[in-house]
């Protein structure tokens, strides 16, 4: 991967459980492999639970807590999927004002499987083209979303380049492309 991200920070924004534990662990290596540095954002203090689709995985330490960092201190916000994950996290406030911080200041957004559950709650899929988990079609349509099924999606419409994909099989073309967008000056 040649994008460089030294210098830059990048949020992983996930739920206390439920996060595929795979679309954590690959995009985050992927930004450390880059130079970037990663940061584990979640609603509570302590340790996030992963899962592999709906088996415990591995568990990891939370580095910060949405209703106690500020969006500014970072680049760019990484999305993960999971289920359950964005379903908890479009369910606190904080969470959903943590994400769309990101759009308001025109930073970069990468999100995957189901993860765009948590930008239909922010209210900033409208006008823009994206993918994701198959199931969440109509609900980003609802929104106003453009939903396509592909690999990977870049959306520049807005201000916040926006990077989405479908499923785990899709991480190397969407760790490549979130890494070249936020990577961007």
């Amino acid at each position: 991967m040649s994008a460089e991200l030294s210098g830059k920070t990048i949020a992983f924004l996930v739920a206390p459980e439920g996060v595929e534990e795979v679309e954590l662990t690959e995009p985050w290596k992927a930004v450390e492999q880059a130079g970037g540095t990663p940061r584990l954002v979640s609603t509570q203090e302590g340790k996030i639970q992963a899962f592999h689709h709906l088996d415990k995985g591995d568990v990891f330490l939370v580095d910060e807590t949405v209703d106690a960092v500020d969006p500014a201190a970072f680049d760019a916000i990484v999305l993960p999927g999971g289920v359950a994950n964005p379903d908890i996290l479009r369910t606190v406030p904080a969470a959903v004002q943590f994400a769309k911080a990101f759009f308001d200041a025109g930073k970069p957004v990468a999100a995957i499987c189901h993860a765009p559950w948590t930008l239909v709650e922010a209210d900033v899929v409208r006008g823009r083209r994206m993918t994701s988990w198959p199931s969440l079609r109509t609900d980003i349509r609802n929104a106003g979303g453009d939903w396509v099924d592909e690999e990977v999606v870049v959306d520049r419409t807005g201000r916040a380049p926006l990077v989405t994909s479908r499923k785990p099989a899709d991480l190397p073309s969407f760790n490549r492309t979130l890494l070249e967008v936020f990577a961007a000056p």
